[in-house]
């Protein structure tokens, strides 16, 4: 089963249950996933119709294939949206919203019901490590040069800031 069909059938659920909270999500997630779909299609369209008339388009017969996004383009529309509500998260508690706050917070935890497991620090410390001592590593000064393979590397299974942290910090042993 695909996340996608998972996400419908869930929605059903949802909606029979009369649980609103996660209703109101899974119709929200998949009206993002919907949308970043149309905007593929309109630049596939944009592509082959790049400096034509309409009246050569249509004489050329140019038309596009609707898309349907695969399990990872899901998971990267599910990721942004999952990082949209952690950032309003932060914005609503510094604005002192703590009704607002609680409405996202119960969103993200329906979201990350769909997000693939997430590495511990631990495990992470341990990958990083490995990058760390095959690029040679010897410093703070060295970020540029870890970062970027320890993102391609953890990309999906760790929180971008968490690495980060990671880094920074055995970075900074190795003075």
């Amino acid at each position: 089963m695909t996340i996608r069909e998972r996400l419908n059938e869930d929605l059903k659920a949802a909606t029979r249950s009369g649980d609103t909270v996660r209703r109101d999500t899974l119709r929200l997630l998949l009206a993002a996933i919907r949308k970043a779909e149309q905007a593929a299609e309109a630049a596939a369209y944009e592509r082959l119709a790049a400096g034509k008339t309409p009246e050569e388009i249509e004489a050329a017969g140019i038309r596009v294939e609707p898309v349907h996004f695969d399990d990872d383009a899901v998971l990267t529309v599910l990721r942004r949206e999952v990082k949209q509500r952690q950032d309003s998260i932060v914005a609503y508690q510094k604005a002192n919203r703590p009704d607002l706050v609680a409405r996202e917070e119960a969103e993200l935890a329906v979201l990350t019901d769909y997000l693939p497991a997430q590495l511990d620090r631990a495990a992470i410390a341990e990958i990083v490590q490995r990058i760390i001592e095959e690029v040679g590593a010897t410093g703070p000064g060295d970020m540029k040069r870890v970062m970027p393979r320890a993102m391609q590397e953890l990309r999906g299974k760790a929180d971008g800031r968490e690495v980060n942290a990671v880094v920074s910090e055995l970075l900074a042993q190795r003075r």
